[in-house]
């Protein structure tokens, strides 16, 4: 089997289950992943034959993502802000959007110069939000909690992999009443997606990436921010700033929770789809 052979064989495999932009990356990443070369390596060499133990490989990627499996967790690894970042069932897969949150909370530390600026990332996952802010702002002293301790691990071996440090605590911050210290900035993108709103979602979400970080009750689906904003409203400095990623269907009800709570100077952000998903308060 050649290469050439294989990509017509993973289009005809994924065709009605992906998109063909979609299908095309995810075969060129597979590849990647396998033959450990670039995409322009790959494209020249389309008609050279595969070795068994590559086809077999591939197949097995394939395979796996015939059944919703998402292509990050297959190969252990995504992209986040330009660094690195390892993945895996305990964690969720970070988001493009989430990016833009990442560049919101770089920016207001650069537009507010401090030697040392204390950031607390909340429910921190694979670490991507307080590694990127680590690593591009050497004034950050970044802090991070999360639930989940298979989270943390792999949040610590990224932090290794990045080369930045970042100190990780276990917190369940539901149950938290107080925190040691005060802090800058806080910032978080916690659970917030509703269980009416499933239908809306893939199955390799569904069904790969954790529950717990993803999902509240449709009852109570401010739960997360409540606390947290409670939280940062006893420990952020004086001109302290806190950062959401929320959920796009209900920016208006955090913007009243944020006032109701004491917070002001509220600016509510659409993401690059348009999607009201960020927003910034001030202690």
């Amino acid at each position: 089997m050649s290469i050439d052979d294989f990509r017509n064989l993973f289009r005809n495999t994924l065709s009605g289950i992906s998109e063909p932009e979609e299908i095309e990356n995810l075969c060129f990443i597979a590849l990647e992943y396998v033959l450990n070369k670039t995409r322009v390596e790959i494209s020249l060499s389309r008609k050279c034959e595969l070795s068994t133990k590559e086809e077999q490989a591939l197949k097995e990627v394939l395979n796996r993502l015939e059944q919703s499996e998402p292509i990050q967790y297959i190969i252990g690894s995504t992209e986040f802000y330009g660094l690195k970042f390892l993945v895996n069932p305990a964690t969720l897969i970070p988001r493009p959007e989430t990016e833009e949150l990442v560049a919101w909370v770089l920016e207001s530390i650069r537009e507010n110069v401090k030697s040392k600026t204390n950031i607390l990332d909340i429910g921190t996952g694979s670490g991507c939000i307080a590694i990127a802010i680590a690593a591009h702002d050497k004034t950050a002293n970044v802090s991070a909690v999360d639930i989940s301790k298979d989270a943390l691990m792999t949040a610590r071996e990224n932090a290794l992999t990045n080369n930045v440090e970042v100190d990780f605590t276990h917190k369940d911050i539901l149950k938290a009443t107080k925190l040691d210290r005060v802090y800058d900035i806080f910032v978080s993108n916690p659970p917030y997606i509703r269980a009416l709103e499933k239908a809306e979602m893939r199955d390799n979400v569904l069904l790969n990436e954790p529950d717990s970080a993803l999902f509240v009750p449709d009852d109570d689906p401010l739960i997360f921010y409540r606390k947290i904003a409670q939280l940062a409203y006893k420990n952020l400095a004086k001109d302290g700033i806190l950062f959401f990623e929320i959920n796009e269907y209900l920016g208006a009800e955090m913007l009243y929770l944020l006032k109701e709570i004491g917070f002001n100077n509220l600016v509510l952000k659409k993401d690059i789809f348009g999607k009201e998903r960020m927003i910034k308060a001030k202690r």
